[in-house]
C-alpha cells in the first residue's frame, strides 16, 4: 500500500515540478512580456532576423513546457489505463 502513495506521490511531484519551473524559468524574464511569448510571436512572425542563439534561447525557455506536458500527458495516460 505505502509503495502505491509512493509512487502516486512521486508522479504528482513531477507534474507540480514542472509546472512551477515552466512558471518560472519558462516565462522569465516577465517584463514587458514572457520571453517564450515573445520568441514564439517572433517565430510565427516569420522568424525574420532570428540567430543561433535566439533559437537556443527559444530551446532553453520551452523544454520547461514541453516537459510538463509531456509529464502530465504521461499522467493522463497511465490513470486512463490503470482504471479500464
Amino acid at each position: 500500500m505505502a509503495k502505491g502513495i509512493n509512487d502516486m506521490a512521486n508522479k504528482l511531484f513531477r507534474v507540480r515540478f514542472w509546472a512551477m519551473v515552466s512558471l518560472t524559468l519558462g516565462l522569465a524574464p516577465f517584463v514587458p512580456e514572457p520571453h517564450i511569448w515573445g520568441k514564439l510571436k517572433w517565430i510565427a512572425g516569420g522568424a525574420n532576423g532570428m540567430q543561433v542563439m535566439d533559437w537556443f534561447d527559444t530551446a532553453m525557455h520551452g523544454l520547461p513546457w514541453v516537459f510538463l506536458l509531456l509529464s502530465a500527458f504521461f499522467e493522463i495516460k497511465q490513470k486512463a489505463f490503470s482504471k479500464g
